[in-house]
């Protein structure tokens, strides 16, 4: 930004800032991962590429086939399998926008600050300059003589004695004047660069967005496209087919003993999430939603624990990233845990080998096993 704007044109560029926040935090674009349908083991099957979508196929990977409607099978493990990978690849791009929401939210914000210390700056640029021109009348007035010559042309040479020491401390005001002047002036060159910084990261994340949007929508088009051309029975059958491996892989993890000496019992903050959490039962999922009707994994999940007034990140992947991590054996009601290898999709956990979250598009919030499916490790807020 220019040292010569003015301060209307700055107010005008905080105003456009603000209108930017509320473009970029539109309703209904918040965020967080929808999740594959539940696998048919809890761990990946031998064979199957890190990040691969749920009951993918050997050496497959997440996003195969992305961007395309696949043709119709009658294999319907077939078109499981392609339904998890194109509703995976949909959880990855929304933790994508996500990830690029809050940052935008925070740069937005920092724009606004900027504008608002430009604008001050500006205007205590322009009352140091006001003093600064009173000071030079001033001494113009008194001819610019020097000191000994007014003491020598004084018809009372004591009063301008006593005079002295106020002069010293009137220079000495106007050279910490002079300072402030060139500090304000710098300060102000410094944030209109800042400013400008802050607008490029705007930008690419505003960008950012718009193709993990682009990718979000394509995916689940493609998968509804999908669903949509099986017959009443398939549909049926598939969502039979579905449920059956969410059971065996929940079994078989059970079975290992996992949970056999578990006492974690839950803190005061993890009980009101845990609360929170099951009231939103029967809510749809939508991707990007933090409610209050409909959630997405990661947005039902950091709703909850801001519920128990604790803020953690709002993307699965972050959360993984940011929260202390717990071993699976001493989780507690309130922990998250975290599924898939790219840390996808998130769920809260209830208790007794159970937790509640927001499955993905055309689903709503729902009681699970625990390990119906692969869990990449669990983390917990507030500890």
């Amino acid at each position: 930004m220019a040292s010569g704007t003015t301060r209307g044109g700055l107010i005008a560029a905080a105003v456009t800032v603000v209108c930017a926040v509320t473009v970029l935090a539109a309703p209904g674009m918040a965020w967080a991962g929808p999740n594959p349908a539940p696998s048919a083991s809890a761990t990946p099957a031998p064979g199957t590429t890190p990040g691969a979508a749920p009951g993918a196929a050997p050496g497959t990977t997440a996003g195969a086939g992305a961007g395309t409607t696949p043709a119709p099978s009658k294999d319907l493990q077939a078109v499981r399998a392609q339904l998890d990978t194109l509703y995976h690849d949909a959880a990855v791009a929304t933790d994508a926008y996500n990830a690029a929401e809050e940052a935008a939210k925070k740069q937005s914000a920092a724009l606004v600050e900027l504008a608002r210390k430009i604008v001050k700056g500006r205007e205590r640029l322009a009352e140091l300059k006001t003093r600064a021109g009173a000071a030079a009348a001033a001494q113009y007035r008194t001819g610019g003589l020097p000191d000994e010559a007014h003491l020598l042309l004084s018809d009372n040479p004591q009063e301008f004695l006593d005079g002295t020491g106020r002069v010293l401390q009137g220079q000495k005001a106007t050279k910490g004047l002079l300072a402030e002047l060139t500090q304000t002036q710098q300060d102000l060159e410094q944030y209109a660069e800042d400013a400008s910084a802050q607008w490029q990261k705007l930008e690419a994340n505003r960008k950012a967005k718009a193709k993990a949007q682009k990718r979000i929508e394509q995916q689940i088009a493609a998968a509804e496209e999908l669903e949509s051309q099986l017959e009443k029975q398939e549909k049926e059958r598939l969502a039979q087919l579905e449920k059956e491996a969410a059971q065996q892989a929940q079994t078989a993890w059970l079975d290992t003993g996992v949970l056999k000496g578990a006492q974690g019992k839950a803190t005061t903050q993890g009980a009101k999430a845990v609360r929170f959490a099951t009231a939103q039962m029967g809510k749809p999922y939508e991707w990007g939603a933090e409610g209050p009707k409909t959630f997405d994994c990661s947005g039902l999940t950091s709703q909850a624990w801001a519920s128990a007034g604790v803020p953690v990140p709002r993307t699965s992947q972050e959360q993984w990233k940011q929260l202390p991590h717990v071993a699976v054996e001493d989780m507690r009601p309130g922990d998250l845990i975290i599924y898939f290898k790219d840390a996808s999709h998130v769920a809260l956990y209830v208790g007794d080998g159970t937790i509640v979250h927001a499955p993905r598009p055309g689903r709503t919030v729902t009681l699970a096993g625990a390990g119906s499916m692969p869990i990449l490790g669990v983390v917990r807020p507030g500890a």
